[in-house]
């Protein structure tokens, strides 16, 4: 099964943790179209824009997942809105296609450095219009700080 020509379900749902927890982590069909979304409209035209693959550290987690690693209780990720790219060594070039040319609900430089980010998030959505915030995640004193990027 595929979330889109380039990601399969496989992929879009990994986790490390869920596979040593027992977590089911498949999405329900709600979730499923919201992934082919975020597949068509943001990673498939990344993939295309960079002829190479794209890797994928996080797409969709199920809400007993998220909760676990400390995800957001307002995560896009629970709803599948959301994806985490981290294709080392083009993380910055991806971030700035993303911001520069596609319509996105949110992007998040997320940690790494001035230079390059450690990973990309991004998200899209279809229930209301998308925000279009881009965003710098920085830790300060242990504690996750979102600035306006």
């Amino acid at each position: 099964m595929f979330v889109s020509s380039n990601i399969s379900i496989k992929e879009a749902t990994r986790s490390q943790t869920a596979t040593r927890r027992g977590i089911d982590n498949l999405p329900n069909k709600e979730a499923l179209l919201k992934m082919k979304l975020v597949a068509d409209k943001i990673f498939e035209p990344v993939r295309k824009k960079f002829e190479r693959p794209i890797l994928i550290s996080s797409f969709y987690r199920c809400e007993e997942l998220n909760k676990l690693i400390g995800g957001s209780p307002k995560s896009q990720h629970c709803k599948g809105e959301a994806i985490d790219i981290d294709s080392d060594p083009i993380n910055d070039q991806i971030f700035r296609f993303i911001k520069n040319n596609l319509i996105y609900d949110q992007l998040i430089w997320e940690f790494g450095n001035e230079v390059y980010p450690a990973w990309v998030h991004v998200s899209y959505t279809n229930e209301r219009p998308n925000r279009m915030q881009c965003l710098k995640a920085l830790r300060i004193k242990n504690k996750t700080i979102y600035q306006t990027f």
